[in-house]
């Protein structure tokens, strides 16, 4: 019976190109089945018992998802000469490619082309002992137990073996190992390391005139450190105190303080356009001074308005890998 190449086309097999179930580059396995002769010659008439066992092992290499190198040996069994003039055997070495098209993670469909390396025995004088090579071809399907271990169906034909061509159909199975093991990052592991820079407090006296509210341009001139602070720092407030002397009734003086204190803190919002929780303005009046009200000079020391910006702890958090 003539047979020819069973191949699935290529265009098939590189469409959806894929392997299913592991990522296990080598394995290794057994096959087992039957094998069918077909000889004709002009005195011959010579058939396989259907019965024959057949069976090899095989080693591959997954290079791609859907290709893969293989080689094996195989037992082709033995053929009997109808007229009972002999018989003879087949064995030999297969090297194929093997192309895979995953249907799903756990199941492949797959065909095999190559060469079949033979030796050719012939027993009671049936035929001439031969060797050689011979092409071959194969389909199959292949079904992944799990990540290590997979079973074949498989039909594989061998074109001109000693002249004969052979037919091999059964079962395998394979053993998959050698995936790399997997890359694991380090873990990193960060932690809050916190540090706190004090800043210090920041003090100004603006003196004023007797009996007046409004502040020279030369003392408005020397708040810029405390401008330079409420930018900087979102945190930081200034404090503004107005005080006066003694002269003239203790009401009046409490009213012309809070006026003097309301003038510098006036002086500063304009600049920064900060709100009034950031710069707070009070009057004090009479009540603390720093010199005795008795002489002018002491006096003139009391007309004044204390600017405050309190000492300052910046908190800095920073992430470090952990040791």
């Amino acid at each position: 019976m003539k047979k020819t190449f069973l191949v699935l086309p290529l265009a098939l097999l590189v469409s959806g190109v894929a392997n299913a179930a592991t990522d296990n580059p080598f394995y290794a396995g057994a096959r087992l089945g039957n094998s069918f002769y077909d000889i004709k010659d002009s005195t011959n008439s010579i058939n396989l018992d259907d019965k024959n066992l057949s069976g090899g092992v095989f080693a591959g290499y997954q290079i791609t998802p859907w290709f893969a190198g293989e080689v094996g040996y195989t037992n082709l069994g033995s053929a009997s000469v109808t007229n009972g003039q002999g018989k003879f055997t087949a064995q030999g070495a297969d090297l194929v490619g093997k192309f895979s098209y995953a249907i799903n993670d756990k199941f492949d469909v797959f065909a095999k082309l190559g060469a079949f390396y033979y030796d050719w025995n012939a027993k009671n004088g049936a035929q001439s002992d031969d060797n050689g090579w011979a092409s071959t071809a194969g389909v199959g399907a292949e079904y992944y137990i799990n990540n290590n271990v997979s079973t074949r169906v498989e039909y594989q034909y061998y074109k001109d073996v000693g002249g004969a061509d052979i037919q091999f159909a059964g079962v395998s199975l394979a053993y998959h190992w050698g995936a790399p093991a997997p890359v694991v990052a380090p873990e990193v592991v960060y932690v809050d390391q916190v540090s706190v820079a004090t800043i210090d407090e920041l003090k100004l006296t603006v003196p004023f005139a007797f009996d007046s509210s409004k502040i020279t341009t030369g003392d408005a001139a020397q708040l810029a450190p405390f401008e330079a602070r409420l930018n900087q720092y979102p945190d930081a407030t200034i404090t503004v105190v107005g005080h006066t002397d003694s002269t003239g009734p203790e009401a009046y003086n409490m009213k012309l303080s809070e006026k003097r204190a309301e003038a510098v803190a006036q002086a500063l919002r304009t600049h920064l356009n900060v709100g009034s929780d950031r710069i707070i303005s009070e009057g004090r009046g009479e009540l603390d001074p720093i010199a005795p009200n008795d002489t002018t000079k002491g006096r003139a020391e009391n007309r004044r308005v204390d600017i405050i910006a309190p000492e300052l702890n910046i908190e800095t958090v920073t992430q470090v890998v952990a040791k």
